[in-house]
């Protein structure tokens, strides 16, 4: 019985809990609006601040979208090692 090898590929659990990484989204966002605001001694105004927090927020979420794409080129390239590496254990032997 074959099993599809990208069904297996998105089987295996994701290590990263995406609910924690929102919330690290959110804090650094904040706390980027804030530094700037401490390292300029000014203050934004509350259309600016929430502009900005959702711009980080969204840069930062594309990027974590690029790393799960990453992700799943990983798995799929160690499973072709794992089958290149059986192979040979297995044609050693003839």
């Amino acid at each position: 019985m074959a099993i599809n090898e990208e069904e297996k590929i998105r089987s295996i659990r994701d290590a990263v809990d995406f609910a924690i990484v929102g919330d690290n989204i959110s804090d650094i966002a904040e706390f980027t609006v804030e530094k700037y605001e401490f390292k300029s001694d000014a203050t934004l105004s509350s259309e600016t601040r929430e502009e900005g927090i959702a711009k980080i927020k969204g840069a930062l979420w594309q990027r974590v979208d690029e790393l799960k794409r990453r992700r799943m080129q990983l798995l799929a390239e160690m499973f072709t090692l794992a089958e290149t590496t059986l192979e040979e254990v297995i044609n050693k032997g003839k």
